[in-house]
């Protein structure tokens, strides 16, 4: 079967990147991206790229590429649907906030809805790709809809889930360590899988493209994701015990990533792991476990959650305790609000937790970040609930220029890795702050015996 058409519901962080690079390497194919938020598609059809809703290095190029040719971002649900010989479901799968499996299980409501939408107005047989992150059998349940709207139409469903990180997400797009393809072992299945393949294979050698059962497919995604978490977790743990013992978090992290059976990924510890992905999936697989029974299991992978949860707390009350054990009233700056570098993304960023802590002691925060608006990060905080919109602006300053944000300071907290920190004067910024200067390296990219020599009381996450 070959594709002409493309149609991508969710104009969001996993959509738009990947229908933006799927346009740019299938010049012959028309890809439409669709979404409801009507600001959200304003802003992919700016004229100006710098104001691409996401932030991706490489990003901005890759859209100005193919934008009004090949690959068109609109509102027009409907006619996107009808027009597709292939549909990716792109929306958001939040954890349930309400009933049962409430704080674990993976909230489908949004998935549900676009599977009738897409079996009310079908009307020609249609593929369609599973995008967004899924429990186990999630397929099934497409199916069950699609296949009863007694229209005549035929569908096959495919998982196709994304391994893409914040930051690097245009690179893994375009060199991917694999692509996953899972659906049915049917004739027709086949086909559709095979239709798919065909698609990346435009730029993805046939080697890396891997096809699976649906099931396998789906479990691929959390498993991965829960691996990576792991370690994170895993690394986190043991900054404790190095602080504790005068070891070094980085030179434990450095002897045992030479180890060809371990590697070196994923083992930077910092104040906590964030993003849309880990955190849900995990908490997503949790309670799969628990559902066919398999508690021990469950307990095994909740504790990965445990740990990173306990990290943030730690280096909250790493400040608290350094600052005489008060932080009431201390200007304190926080610098990076970003769950990582090099993105926008705010998704349970560990800052979040931290600055919550900070501000249940009555901490006066001070926060920059170089590509997070001010009204995402109150945003961020409102949403916690812990005080009102109105304390929340009292007690907290966004700035988007850091030259005089230092005054005065009782103390600083890295939180997101970005490169710009690093090339701070920091004999300048001591100069500026209050005496005694206290510096806390939740990311562990500064190097802390030069901040020593300047002046600064330091901490930095696993250091002795």
């Amino acid at each position: 079967m070959k594709i002409n058409n493309i149609c991508c519901i969710g104009a969001g962080y996993v959509g738009g990147p990947t229908m933006s690079v799927i346009a740019a390497k299938c010049p012959h194919i028309q890809v439409n991206v669709v979404d409801l938020n009507e600001q959200r598609i304003a802003a992919w059809n700016d004229n100006d790229l710098e104001k691409l809703p996401i932030y991706e290095p490489g990003l901005a190029q890759i859209v100005g590429k193919s934008r009004g040719v090949n690959l068109h971002f609109s509102t027009q649900v409907d006619q996107a649907i009808r027009d597709a010989d292939m549909i990716f479901i792109s929306v958001n799968t939040p954890t349930k906030t309400y009933g049962i499996g409430k704080g674990m299980a993976a909230d489908l409501k949004y998935i549900e809805l676009c599977a009738r939408q897409i079996a009310a107005v079908s009307q020609n047989d249609k593929i369609i790709v599973e995008k967004s992150t899924l429990p186990v059998r999630t397929a099934e349940a497409l199916n069950d809809i699609l296949s009863n709207t007694g229209n005549g139409v035929k569908f096959q469903v495919l998982s196709n889930p994304e391994f893409l990180a914040e930051g690097t997400a245009i690179e893994d797009l375009l060199q991917p360590d694999r692509v996953l393809i899972g659906g049915e072992r049917t004739p027709a299945g086949e086909e559709a899988m095979q239709a798919l393949h065909d698609v990346y294979n435009h730029w993805v050698p046939t080697e890396r493209i891997l096809k699976t059962n649906v099931w396998s497919s789906e479990l691929s995604k959390l498993t991965a994701n829960a691996f990576l978490a792991q370690r994170v977790s895993s690394i986190n743990s043991l900054s404790a015990l190095c602080e504790a013992t005068e070891a070094d978090v980085d030179e434990v992290s450095r002897a045992i990533g030479q180890d060809s059976r371990i590697g070196s990924k994923f083992l930077k510890s910092s104040v906590g792991f964030g993003g849309s992905c880990f955190q849900k999936d995990i908490l997503n697989l949790v309670y799969l476990c628990q559902t066919y029974g398999l508690q021990e299991v469950a307990d095994y992978w909740h504790q990965v959650i445990i740990m990173n949860d306990y990290q943030k707390r730690r280096f909250a009350q790493k400040i608290i305790s350094t600052l005489y054990n008060t932080v009431n009233g201390k200007k304190i700056v926080l610098l990076g609000w970003a769950f990582k570098k090099d993105t926008n993304d705010t998704r349970e960023s560990a800052a979040i937790y931290v600055a919550d802590y900070l501000l249940s002691e009555q901490a006066e925060l001070v926060i920059y970040d170089p590509k997070v608006t001010a009204e995402q990060i109150y945003a961020d905080l409102d949403y916690l609930n812990t005080r009102t919109e109105e304390e929340n602006r009292k007690l907290v300053t966004i700035v988007h220029d850091r030259t005089e944000i230092f005054n005065d300071a009782h103390a600083i907290a890295i939180l997101t890795e970005w490169d710009e920190f690093k090339e701070i004067d920091w004999k300048m910024v001591y100069d500026k702050m209050l005496k005694p200067a206290f510096i806390f390296d939740g990311r562990s990219i500064l190097d802390m015996e030069q901040l020593s020599e300047i002046g600064f009381k330091g901490f930095a996450i696993g250091k002795g």
